[in-house]
């Protein structure tokens, strides 16, 4: 598979410098979420992201993942500066770049377990070869789910339904994985079964990991964490 830009591991795989967002600018209710956010993920780091509900966690992924764009600072991923990138190119860079998985793990219920995670590279190349196939296969392998690959994605446990998700989001060989409360509707055998999985994936393919939590224990086992409150890191 190709990708947009090659991993340099003597360059962060994501920094942010001075990011600010606003919301209604120009009007009386304009108001400022985030205020100067600085951080940086090295290659392979697992970092978790902490912060009470309406703290702007969910600003800055959506930032962090080429979804919304910041009123000012400067983003970078792979040393390749998006702030003033085009929408066709800020689609390109995600797509190749970025993995996502949420907390509902948003498969497609038609689908069996392999074809849920065939769909970005189908959806990248517009067809669906045998290299594709066997990509899917090895990633389900990846999440010891390959024996139900050919079932259907609502016959499978709530966990093995985010392992899925999981193998989805490796597809395009991300350098970046951001994972928004992947645990939160999991109970906690589920939860951490799920958590050590990324944990692995992070450390063995080299991938950087942003893991949103509101669950303490699974935070104080991540590499770093970052704390945001009121729309600045403490």
């Amino acid at each position: 598979m190709s990708t947009v830009v090659n991993i340099n591991e003597a360059r962060p795989v994501l920094e942010l410098k001075d990011i600010r967002k606003s919301f209604n600018i120009g009007q009386s209710n304009e108001s400022e979420v985030l205020h100067g956010i600085d951080f940086s993920l090295n290659r392979a780091e697992f970092c978790a992201i902490v912060g009470p509900s309406g703290s702007g966690k969910s600003t800055l992924l959506n930032i962090v993942g080429l979804l919304d764009r910041p009123t000012r600072g400067r983003l970078s991923i792979l040393g390749r500066e998006t702030t003033e990138l085009g929408d066709d190119a800020l689609t390109q860079l995600r797509g190749f770049t970025i993995g996502f998985v949420f907390q509902y793990h948003h498969l497609i219920s038609a689908f069996t377990a392999l074809e849920n995670v065939m769909m970005p590279m189908v959806a990248a190349h517009g067809f669906a070869s045998a290299e594709i196939r066997q990509r899917a296969m090895d990633l389900l392998g990846s999440v010891g789910l390959k024996p139900w690959a050919d079932a259907q994605s609502t016959r499978l446990s709530g966990g093995q339904q985010q392992r899925v998700a999981i193998a989805r989001a490796l597809a395009m060989k991300p350098a970046l994985l951001l994972a928004d409360e992947p645990t939160g509707n999991l109970d906690t055998q589920s939860a951490q079964s799920v958590f050590d999985l990324l944990r692995d994936i992070s450390s063995e393919q080299g991938t950087s990991v942003l893991f949103v939590t509101h669950n303490p224990s699974l935070a104080a086992l991540c590499d770093k964490t970052i704390q945001v409150v009121d729309g600045m890191i403490l």
